[in-house]
Parts: C-alpha cells; sequence; structure tokens
C-alpha cells in the first residue's frame, strides 16, 4: 500500500550561530545567559564563546544594551535598585556595566515607589499605620530603599 501523501522535507538543523540570533531577535540577552542557553541546546561551550565573540563584534549582542533594557523593563515592572542590581548581577555582568546601567536609568525611584503605591497600596496614602508598615515592606521586598520609601509614603 503506497501512500500518495507528499514526503516532508526536514529542516536543517540551526547552526550556532542562528540558534543564537533567534534568541537575540526575541530580546537582549547577557553573554552568560546566551552561552548557557546555547549549551543547552547541544553547542559546545568553546563554540558558544566563539559564536558570542562574533556576534558581539558584529554588534547583535552587546552586555551594556541588555543591562540598559533590563533596567528599564523591571522599572516599569515595579521594582527598586536594590533589586535591579541584584538580578543584574546574576547575569555575569562587570560593575562598571552595572553601574553605568544604573545611572543612567532616567527615571525617578522616589516616583516609582509612589506610583506602585497608588496602584498596589492607596489605603497606606490615606495615612493608616498598619497600611502603611505593610506597604513599607511592600517596597523594601521590591528593592526600593528606606529612603525611597519614607518619601513615597510621606508624599502624599
Amino acid at each position: 500500500m503506497s501512500s500518495s501523501a507528499p514526503k516532508r522535507r526536514r529542516r536543517p538543523e540551526p547552526t550556532p550561530v542562528q540558534r543564537a540570533l533567534g534568541l537575540l531577535t526575541r530580546r537582549e540577552h547577557s553573554r552568560l545567559e546566551l552561552a548557557r542557553k546555547l549549551q543547552q541546546r547541544g553547542v559546545e561551550r568553546e563554540e558558544a564563546a566563539s559564536v558570542i565573540d562574533k556576534l558581539a563584534d558584529a554588534g547583535w549582542q552587546d552586555d551594556a544594551r541588555f543591562a540598559e533594557s533590563l533596567v528599564r523593563s523591571r522599572a516599569g515592572s515595579g521594582y527598586g535598585p536594590a533589586y535591579i542590581r541584584a538580578e543584574l548581577g546574576t547575569h555575569g555582568l562587570g560593575s562598571e556595566v552595572v553601574s553605568a546601567a544604573m545611572d543612567g536609568f532616567e527615571g525617578d525611584w522616589t516616583e516609582s515607589a509612589r506610583d506602585l503605591l497608588r496602584r498596589r497600596h492607596p489605603q497606606a496614602l490615606a495615612g493608616d499605620r498598619d497600611a502603611q508598615r505593610k506597604a513599607a515592606d511592600f517596597l523594601l521586598r521590591r528593592g526600593f530603599g528606606m529612603e525611597q520609601v519614607r518619601a513615597a509614603l510621606d508624599a502624599e
């Protein structure tokens, strides 16, 4: 019994460069993160490092750009500077790259904390002491400093 359905051609296995570009076109990645993902996809460590070097030289991968993107993203999601700095540290970035990204943030951390309080803990802004304590705990867990927490709670 012969099948009249056409045979499907298999796609060729993507090259390490194609795999890396596929990841980088979705979002920015740090060198460490990109190397880890390539290795999970079967690329040898040395080959992954070579591919990442080529892509970095061509401008496709840039740790500084990744750090700036992560700072903007996390700040926009309501996280404070301590949380963001700690997350940047998990990506194998040098302290100068982390400092440059944090210093380059154009937002106001206190205003970000205040906006977060308006959305998540409006009762704290009305003067309820118990609600203020809970809101302060929340902001501290989110990575805001005590000065920013006080300023956000006192501003209203």
